[in-house]
């Protein structure tokens, strides 16, 4: 199917929905979603931010900057992933956990302001990891149209591009609870070190970051073509000062680089396939 045919489904498939309440974390996927669903829906559709401590305080404010310069209804509200019972020994399938809440909350605000459908921003791409979240997703009956549109996520910052929005070249991000290994407790002290972390590698100028929280190690992931801004003897210095001041006792890099879902590298093919 060509790109533009894909588009046309989209927006078509979102139109006969009638209205909708929109995940939105201020990410590539949801931030394209929410353009073209306000393009369609004009002010039948709103836009739903969750903060908590797994969510940086930089995606927050871009997800208001975002909505905000669209016109778009945006609403922010609390879904503090910590609370909920389970999630903090950091299951295998901890994501479930999250999104069934998020969700849950969504379709009360939907049902609320007489929003016929909640949708997220799952694109084609999303079927290739371990996404536990899909079941949540699946119960409480949330529509994907961009996978219904079969959109992968270069589709997606193609067709963001063309409209003008400026996370067409976004990194790819996600919670930071996905920066521990299954089975580590998740803490919001923890988060934090996290947080603070990949923002000091931000602001060095790093685009694609991910700090991995191992205990007293954190194992830092960069993009590939990145990784050699750390053969510098300088930078090595400057980041294993910092960390240990954040509470990290040893520092290492991925010499792989960046992937997605690295961390669910130990899941067995079985735990792979539950979705």
């Amino acid at each position: 199917m060509l790109l533009e045919e894909k588009f046309n489904q989209l927006k078509e498939n979102i139109k006969k929905r009638g209205s909708a309440a929109i995940a939105f974390s201020g990410g590539v996927d949801s931030t394209f979603l929410i353009k073209v669903a306000h393009d369609v829906l004009g002010d039948k559709m709103m836009a739903i931010t969750a903060t908590s401590s797994t969510y940086p305080e930089r995606e927050l404010k871009e997800a208001i900057q975002y909505a905000k310069e669209m016109g778009i209804n945006h609403q922010i509200i609390s879904s503090e992933e910590l609370e909920i019972e389970g999630f903090a020994s950091n299951p295998t399938n901890r994501c479930y956990y999250c999104k069934k809440e998020l969700f849950s909350k969504i379709k009360e605000i939907a049902k609320k302001n007489n929003l016929a459908s909640v949708f997220d921003g799952s694109n084609m791409d999303d079927e290739g990891d371990y996404r536990p979240g899909m079941q949540a997703a699946r119960e409480l009956e949330v529509i994907s149209p961009l996978k219904e549109a079969k959109l992968t996520k270069d589709d997606i910052r193609i067709l963001s591009k063309e409209l003008g929005l400026i996370t067409w070249n976004k990194p790819a991000f996600a919670c930071l609870s996905s920066r521990f290994p299954y089975g580590n407790p998740i803490t919001a002290p923890k988060l934090k070190m996290v947080e603070e972390a990949e923002q000091f590698l931000l602001d060095m100028g790093m685009r694609q970051v991910r700090v991995r929280h191992h205990d007293e190690i954190a194992r830092i992931e960069v993009a590939p073509e990145e990784r050699i801004q750390f053969f510098d003897i300088d930078v090595m210095n400057r980041i294993g000062e910092k960390f240990k001041k954040i509470g990290f006792t040893y520092v290492t890099l991925d010499i792989l680089g960046y992937r997605t879902g690295s961390m669910n590298e130990v899941l067995s093919e079985e735990e792979k396939s539950k979705k």
